[in-house]
């Protein structure tokens, strides 16, 4: 390993809670201690990280997988070298007034993205009440979870599925939690680590030291023994100014068992997410066994 760390762009499109191993690799020496030192960039949406890293103006991304597999599936180069986290702790938050999925008719969502992530889990989550979209609720492009929770403040939307902590901070504040996405969804790659092929052949060495550096990351984040360097970083990732939700955010999340070990990419979620995408139909049938081709195993740790 050479003495000078390899710098690896490192993109996602808010950084926040499931950043938390990278932020605990970074300020734990972890990142170090494998010749890797990282340039963060916040790029504001999934759809700009996905994009970026196809284009080569980011090195790697933090984000949900639809759209490499979708890209992988169209004869593209982006591959899932890893999974950051494989549960949804994350809930249907809708303003006061709103106690049912239901009552979502003819209500506006907001979403990250209008075809990644929160906007297929809402799908599924509203289709199990009878809604289907667009018929009968319009999805709102409301950025991430802190830009939602705004909109959802200024009235700008009725609804949105919103990660812990801000999901009981939600509820703290009146507002109604309609449904956990955990218990339509799973088990599922909530988000990924993506790269280029040819970056990744470039950069074989890097990305192995990157991802067993992360994996250490995951089993320190999974030990609540570590809480008193775990919970800081989170609380300063979500809740800065309230302590007591940020606990309950941190254990409410490692309970669901959202940072898998070695990074592996297990098959059940790889299938959910194969599944979720069919049923949205942003892939066919006939394109399953193909799609599964985007995860490349070399990297991950114990696989």
């Amino acid at each position: 390993m050479s003495n000078k760390a390899r710098n690896v762009r490192f993109s996602g499109a808010a950084q926040g809670f499931n950043w938390l191993p990278v932020f605990v690799a970074d300020e734990q020496g972890i990142f170090a201690r494998h010749g890797i030192s990282i340039d963060y960039q916040k790029l504001g949406s999934v759809d700009k990280a996905t994009t970026a890293v196809r284009e080569g103006t980011t090195d790697l991304a933090i984000t949900p997988p639809e759209g490499a597999v979708a890209d992988f599936v169209s004869g593209g180069t982006l591959r899932i070298v890893g999974s950051n986290s494989e549960r949804l702790p994350m809930s249907l938050v809708a303003r006061p007034g709103i106690t049912t999925l239901e009552q979502l008719r003819g209500k506006r969502i907001g979403t990250s993205s209008l075809t990644e992530g929160t906007a297929i889990y809402t799908q599924l989550m509203l289709r199990e009440a009878g809604l289907s979209y667009p018929d009968d609720y319009s999805f709102v492009l409301a950025g991430v979870h802190t830009t939602r929770w705004t909109a959802l403040q200024d009235n700008e939307i009725d609804a949105a599925p919103q990660p812990a902590p801000w999901n009981f901070l939600a509820e703290r504040s009146g507002y109604n939690l309609l449904g956990e996405v955990a218990d339509v969804i799973p088990e599922i790659i909530f988000a990924a680590i993506i790269g280029n092929e040819q970056w990744l052949d470039e950069n074989r060495d890097t990305v192995q030291d990157l991802v067993a550096a992360l994996s250490e990351a995951h089993d320190f984040v999974n030990d609540p023994a570590n809480d008193a360097v775990t919970l800081p970083i989170y609380q300063r990732l979500t809740t800065p100014d309230d302590p007591e939700l940020a606990a309950r955010g941190l254990a409410y999340t490692r309970d669901l068992g959202m940072w898998p070990a070695g990074l592996r990419v297990s098959p059940e979620a790889l299938a959910a997410t194969i599944d979720v995408m069919i049923s949205s139909a942003l892939l066919e049938e006939s394109d399953r066994t193909t799609a599964g081709g985007v995860v490349d195993s070399n990297f991950t740790v114990g696989a």
